[in-house]
């Protein structure tokens, strides 16, 4: 190492003295025991500080840092810090299920694949940062798999008559084989408050005609396809057939392999499942045909069969639903569409999955976020004539790969929608309008909230319908049971979980598996919050109190035994919060789960206890899994901290790391990971309006550093500095 010397005191007096008079200087000899020598001039705090080491000079402990991946990613000042002082990387937001998950629960891994690439490349390792947590969550796509089925209303006119099913009285159908009887039972229907035929199969029945029951007659028109559909559950294993009585050709049922092998049933479950199948022909003469519900295979199975949902339609007659918008399910295209506002090329055609019914939709792209100004991206058409005077129902189906939002409004006389969230769910909107006979046109308002929308099945009709057509029927949507929805939210988080642990098996040995289940009062998260944010997804609320359990084995299982799996949690520092996290560690490993070690995420300030500190790594350890302090910041309270809060700073990181070292058994530590590694300088720190780390905005070592490092050396360094200015 180079070094310069720094002259003595007295001999620097003594040159002044003589630059001053030479002819006036008088020697004086001094004792040598008495002169400065280089080694005692004292040094200030910030040369003690330049003089140390980079952090892993000083220990063997596993040290970690969280990164913003794209800070990291760029070549400078920033990951030059991180692979100089670190052993281990966490991942502050990229490798959550927010950010790797898109609205149709496909993952992405590309981004993080890079960043793992960059650190293996540097020597560090990835801590896996997190698999289950409430927040940083695709709330959107995981709220769709749980939210309502919605069947759309029969595109035409219903050819059967379900008025005797309505009511009750049966008029026109018939019984013709009750077996233990066919009933209408309330409520028993898919939708709210709707209701079902109930068809009991005897003890005895064996074939399919023991119990059936037959429409009324419905008109057949040669030429024309006749579209079938209903809805159908059953207790048991059930298995039905459908035959057409009333045409010449005597009674054929339907192949429901359409290839003519014979396949003449279908099967049914205690779910319902749609039954949907097209008549094309009918025997040479046939005016008409019945339908015939044959479920008498198996003996004593119950079916339901929802009447709201059972129609015949005929898909090449005139439409007989007055749709006021020429092209509302964009079939075939966009005619009739436009921009009115927004970014060119919009809107554009999606096809295929991208629509909610049929082969088409109306997709919209775009990036403002101006929540007064909605009318910056409009989509507009006209309507197929001036409404006249009356009340209408503007109805469609829309959804959004993100939270969005959207208000429709019209043009002429102006009517506003209130504004309506979207998500990655399909939803139906609808909205009535009175019109002064002056309304021309319907515009979708996007601009509130960037994103991509998709519309379908836009309808505006007359309330009363006109002489002879038929009034515009409502969807029906079904709620699903919690026994679904929890079989929904386990399999997504199977999926998530099995993806993340096979896909980055070879390079992250650690993973925050259950990140923050803990309420403050030391008891479990419930998942029960009025207004959740957009990101937020509580998977115990549907997974219940072993989440723990399930998310550790699918780790486990997935990961290997040599993945080490930690449960993570924040405020610790509450006795009452730690308390509940072991006990609900403790029981969860007691059934079963693989948890190695715990969290601590220690985001403390300088009024944080140390006596609770102290306190935590004591339980913490007692419990004899690995401990790790996961997220370690100091807040100060301040963007521009005083050299009395710095220190107050610097002794609080020194603490903890003594702390820890004291009470936590070597064999239990894990190690510590800081919590970023400069304050805020407006890129998106999730402290904004403080300084909790251990170098400045400008990447320069705070006095924290310094405590830190003494911590972690158990003494202070800069005792053995001198003072030589090196440099």
């Amino acid at each position: 190492m180079k070094y310069k010397s720094i002259l003595p005191l007295a001999a620097l007096a003594f040159l002044m003295a003589t630059a001053c008079d030479d002819s006036k200087m008088e020697w004086v000899e001094r004792d040598p025991a008495t002169e400065i020598t280089p080694a005692e001039i004292p040094l200030s705090l910030a040369e003690k500080i330049a003089r140390y080491d980079d952090l892993l000079a000083y220990t063997d402990l596993n040290l970690g840092v969280g990164v913003d991946l794209a800070s990291y990613m760029e070549a400078g000042k920033y990951d030059s810090i991180v692979n100089d002082n670190f052993r281990e990387i966490v991942i502050g937001y990229d490798m959550k299920h927010g950010a790797m998950v898109n609205g149709r629960g496909e993952i992405n891994f590309e981004t993080v694949d890079a960043l793992v690439a960059k650190a293996k490349e540097n020597g560090l390792h990835v801590y896996g940062h997190t698999l289950v947590w409430h927040t940083n969550q695709n709330a959107s796509y995981l709220n769709s798999l749980i939210a309502p089925e919605i069947i759309p209303a029969p595109a035409g006119s219903n050819l059967l008559d379900v008025s005797g099913l309505e009511d009750g009285s049966f008029t026109g159908w018939n019984r013709a084989n009750p077996g233990e009887g066919i009933t209408v039972e309330e409520g028993a229907g898919m939708g709210t408050g709707s209701n079902a035929v109930k068809l009991v199969a005897s003890a005895t029945s064996t074939n399919y005609w023991d119990l059936q029951l037959k429409s009324p007659e419905i008109p057949f028109v040669a030429g024309h396809t006749y579209q079938v559909t209903f809805f159908i559950r059953s207790d048991d294993a059930g298995q039905g057939r459908i035959s057409l009585p009333g045409n010449v050709n005597e009674y054929p049922w339907i192949d429901w392999t359409g290839s003519g092998s014979g396949t003449e049933s279908f099967t049914t479950s205690a779910a319902w499942q749609q039954v949907q199948f097209n008549i094309t022909e009918m025997a040479e003469g046939s005016d008409a045909f019945l339908l015939s519900f044959d479920l008498g295979k198996l003996p004593g199975v119950t079916y339901y069969i929802d009447i709201d949902n059972l129609s015949v339609i005929d898909l090449d007659a005139e439409p007989t639903v007055v749709n006021m918008v020429a092209n509302g399910d964009f079939e075939s295209g966009l005619d009739g569409w436009s921009k009115w506002n927004g970014p060119d090329g919009q809107p554009t055609h999606a096809t295929g999955s991208d629509a909610f019914q049929g082969e088409g939709a109306m997709r919209v792209e775009h990036e403002l976020n101006d929540p007064g100004s909605q009318w910056q991206v409009q989509i507009h058409t006209d309507f197929t004539e001036v409404l006249s005077e009356g009340d209408y129902k503007v109805s469609y189906y829309i959804r959004s790969e993100a939270p969005g939002s959207v208000r429709c409004s019209t043009t002429g006389t102006a009517r506003y929608q209130g504004d309506q969230t979207t998500n990655s769910t399909w939803q139906l909107i609808e909205w009535t309008i009175t019109s002064d006979g002056a309304i021309e046109g319907l515009n979708f308002d996007l601009g509130a909230v960037s994103g991509v929308y998709y519309i379908d099945n836009v309808v505006v009709s007359p309330v009363e319908a006109p002489a002879g057509a038929p009034a515009l029927k409502s969807a029906t949507i079904i709620e699903k049971t919690d026994e679904e929805k929890t079989q929904l939210i386990g399999e997504a988080m199977e999926s998530w979980i099995t993806a993340m642990m096979t896909h980055y098996k070879g390079d992250v040995k650690a993973w925050d598996v259950l990140n923050e289940p803990m309420k403050e009062n030391g008891t479990l998260r419930d998942g029960n919050v009025a207004e959740p944010a957009d990101d937020e997804f509580y998977w115990v609320k549907y997974l219940g109190e072993d989440l723990a359990l399930k998310a550790f084995q699918l780790a486990r299982e997935h990961g290997g035994d040599d993945q080490l799996l930690f449960m993570n949690d924040y405020n610790l520092e509450n006795p009452a919060k730690v308390d509940g996290f072991i006990a609900y560690a403790q029981d969860q490993i007691a059934k079963g789960a693989p948890i190695d070690g715990l969290g601590t995420q220690m985001h403390v300030s300088l009024s944080t206890s140390k006596e609770n500190i102290a306190e935590m790594f004591s339980k913490l350890a007692a419990t004899g899994l690995l401990v790790k302090v996961s997220e370690l910041d100091v807040q100060v309270g301040t963007t521009t901290p005083s050299l009395e809060q710095l220190l107050q700073q610097a002794e609080m990181y020194q603490y903890i790391v003594e702390k820890y070292l004291e009470l936590v058994p070597a064999e239990q530590q894990y190690g510590i990971t800081v919590w970023g590694i400069q304050d805020p300088d407006g890129k998106g720190y999730w402290l904004e309006d403080d300084a909790p780390t251990l170098w400045d905005k400008n990447y320069g070592r705070k006095p924290a550093y310094k405590y830190f490092v003494d911590g972690l050396a158990g003494r202070d360094v800069s005792e053995d500095f001198d003072g030589l200015d090196y440099y």
